[in-house]
């Protein structure tokens, strides 16, 4: 058989098999005499030896057919019994990504011989760690009940494995429990105290959030290596706890030790994720004056960092960085700057990044596709989306996963293509992949935008159903949605059910309140949400502001734009300034909404003098809705609204020649009226009218009951155009003829 094997080798062309030649015209000399045996352990031995340098070179080489062809010879020879060789197959075809062959490798064996199965720890710890490696940390656990079904026991290697996959498995509510168990399986075969199962149970605990338990096991250490001390300010760390990682990190140099990369870089992210912009960058700064010496994760790490607080200068010099500490081919390095792209609207320069990159896995994919997404690029998102289902070759695993589908479902709702963020969210439905937070606040954002109040409150029965309306972003999503659909009091139950509010699930009931008019719910909130400690922000003040205007509270609304500024300390901004204009305007004091506007301590901008023209428009002073409209023009000519908004004040005064010239002159410059748009649910289907739509039939009808309704609110004191809806439409056709 051994001939044969060698016969098969002779005549391959692989180069990574021919040294098999030499060596077999020495291992298939028959043996005599009674040193026969010891020949043939000898010559076992040298041909294991022989097998693992091939499989090595596999793996130096990236050689996926040679590994192929290299275990067919094994097969062919009296080493396929050997635990090593076995063990080294499941390593080497775990490295390739191959799971299943390696798992094969392993069922081969264990049909074999029952008893050799029991026998071999090295084995099973090869399979274990081929699944911990490959993230297959549930399957890794099922191994694991495996082994203990058999008899077998870990050793000190397995169990760090079962250890890390326990952390990090996927099993609800119950992988407290898991660790637990695990733990006293630990403790219960005598591993208490071994340095590397303790690190491994430290990092467990911080995974699960228990950092209390974590830190009881590491004062309990009778001896700590760097990694324990890394272990705990990464475990902090992950759990954004900036605070107590600081703490680790300094009780670490009291107690002698000097804190690697490794260290530092989890310091860093720890102050990362908790939005500690700033002091992650001068931590970075001292980590190199100290003579750090910085990793690509620390790199990684700054650069999400300058992503989020928009510091793109910085961002650029460490792309420098990235170029002349040879980063440039570390995938997750890259994967950070065309974040940094997409969040500066650099869609070009990811582009430039993405095509460098000599290895793109699904991080690469995702962060150019949410690039795309974040700049407003919608269409160029979704045919690279569309493009990562055909791919094929090396990437024909590479499919879309739950943040691919996010990031364009996200982009086509924040550029109000609401129907096409819907249906690709249906879309993601039928391919079974289940969404997470963002995904479904992206969806939310969507039926709030289209008054889908039935599909909203289908996807409010789903995230119940998965506990997802629990985290405070669906929270809020599903608050917006509400109020979009004017309920006010379904987003109030989702408000008072949730289990943590943060700042934007109050500036989103208040300014929901205060679109619908519900002034004084608005600030009643306003109020509460500053008596149990929660500090407004300048969101906050637009949203209460806004509220004001819209109830007509103007001695409420001037009382807290004082507010802001004196008791607060936030710097009024022309949001804040546009707020009490519309305030004033609205309730008729027009002329004092203009002094405010000349007594402004900064130069207004098109937002404040729109609001100013709208008030105009409202109460018909035409003279300073002319002087008005001149500012906007002048400070953007390309504000389509403005001239919409002094044309149709001409129109209601009948000077038809002077709203005609206005709508003139904006085409002229190239400008074009948006249509109007709105949508109503029926039958849980959204129907879309389109402003001057020609409708197929029900036109007249339509009209018809809006004439109805006008003269039901009139009757109810409510303050209306004199003119009936259809006088206006009629009115509106006929300027757009002239």
């Amino acid at each position: 058989m051994l001939h044969a094997a060698v016969t098969i080798a002779s005549h391959s062309s692989n180069s990574v098999l021919r040294p098999f030649h030499s060596l077999s015209r020495c291992l298939t000399t028959p043996s005599i005499g009674q040193n026969s045996k010891t020949r043939s352990n000898a010559a076992d031995s040298g041909l294991v030896d022989f097998f693992d340098h091939l499989l090595q070179q596999c793996i130096n080489g990236d050689h996926l057919r040679q590994l192929k062809q290299t275990h067919s010879q094994i097969i062919h020879t009296s080493t396929f019994l050997s635990p090593f060789l076995a063990a080294r197959l499941v390593s080497v075809y775990s490295k390739f990504g191959l799971l299943k062959d390696a798992r094969k490798v392993f069922d081969t064996i264990s049909s074999l011989d029952e008893s050799f199965i029991t026998r071999n720890m090295l084995l099973w710890n090869s399979i274990l760690r081929a699944n911990v490696v490959q993230g297959e940390y549930n399957e890794a656990l099922r191994l694991y009940c495996e082994m203990r079904k058999v008899g077998v026991l870990p050793d000190g290697f397995g169990f760090p494995l079962i250890v890390k996959a326990s952390g990090r498995a996927m099993v609800g509510e119950s992988n407290y429990k898991l660790c637990t168990s695990v733990h006293c399986h630990v403790v219960q075969l005598g591993f208490r105290d071994h340095m590397h199962v303790v690190n491994e149970l430290l990092g467990m605990y911080g995974k699960i959030g228990r950092m209390d338990i974590a830190c009881k096991l590491f004062d309990r250490m009778p001896v700590r290596t760097q990694i324990s001390w890394n272990v705990m300010v990464s475990g902090f760390a992950n759990n954004s706890d900036c605070e107590n990682a600081s703490k680790m990190f300094d009780r670490m140099e009291l107690e002698g030790w000097e804190p690697n990369s490794v260290t530092w870089t989890s310091l860093l992210s720890s102050f990362g994720k908790c939005g500690s912009g700033e002091e992650t960058l001068r931590l970075y700064r001292m980590m190199r004056e100290k003579g750090v010496e910085v990793t690509a994760e620390a790199v990684a790490v700054v650069l999400s960092v300058c992503a989020d607080m928009n510091a793109f200068c910085t961002a650029a010099n460490l792309h420098g960085y990235v170029i002349k500490g040879g980063f440039s081919n570390y995938s997750f390095v890259v994967n950070s700057l065309i974040c940094v792209c997409g969040k500066n609207c650099a869609a070009k320069e990811a582009e430039s990044l993405f095509s460098g990159l000599e290895s793109k896995n699904i991080v690469s994919w995702n962060a150019l596709i949410s690039c795309y997404a974040e700049s407003g690029l919608c269409d160029e998102a979704f045919a690279l989306f569309s493009q990562m289902g055909k791919l094929h070759d090396g990437y024909a695993e590479l499919k879309p996963n739950v943040i691919t589908w996010s990031a364009v479902i996200s982009g086509f709702a924040a550029k109000g293509r609401f129907e096409e963020s819907l249906e690709i969210f249906r879309q993601m439905q039928i391919a079974e992949v289940a969404g997470n937070p963002v995904t479904i606040a992206s969806t939310l954002t969507a039926c709030a935008g289209l008054s889908a109040h039935c599909l909203g409150k289908e996807i409010h029965a789903h995230v119940t159903r998965t506990l997802l309306d629990k985290k405070v972003l669906v929270g809020n999503g599903l608050i917006n949605m509400y109020m979009k659909c004017a309920c006010p009091e379904e987003a109030n139950l989702v408000f008072e059910g949730l289990g943590t509010r943060d700042l934007f699930s109050w500036n989103t009931m208040i300014a929901g309140y205060g679109m619908l008019g519900l002034g004084d719910t608005a600030l009643k909130f306003f109020y509460n949400m500053i008596n149990i400690g929660f500090k407004p922000d300048k969101v906050t003040f637009v949203a209460v502001l806004s509220a004001c205007s819209h109830a007509g509270l103007v001695a409420e609304g001037r009382k807290l734009f004082d507010q802001m500024v004196r008791d607060f300390r936030i710097e009024s901004q022309m949001e804040h300034y546009a707020c009490v204009v519309d305030l004033l305007g609205r309730a008729g004091l027009v002329l004092e909404a203009i002094d405010f506007v000349k007594n402004m301590p900064i130069e207004p901008n098109a937002c404040v003098w729109g609001a100013l023209l709208n008030s105009c428009k409202m109460y018909k002073n035409t003279d300073a809705a002319e002087e008005t409209a001149a500012q906007i023009f002048g400070l953007e000519p390309e504000m389509t609204g403005s001239y919409m908004l002094i044309s149709n004040l001409y129109a209601a005064q009948g000077r038809w020649e002077d709203s005609a010239k206005v709508r003139h002159s904006a085409k002229t410059v190239g400008l074009k009226k948006s249509p109007g748009r709105s949508w109503i649910e029926v039958k849980k289907k959204v129907h879309a009218f389109l402003a001057g739509e020609a409708l197929d039939s029900g036109m007249e009808e339509i009209y018809r009951v809006l004439d109805y309704l006008s003269l039901q609110m009139e009757m109810e004191s409510y303050a209306l155009c004199q003119k009936s809806t259809s006088q206006l439409a009629l009115e509106e056709e006929c300027v757009a003829n002239i």
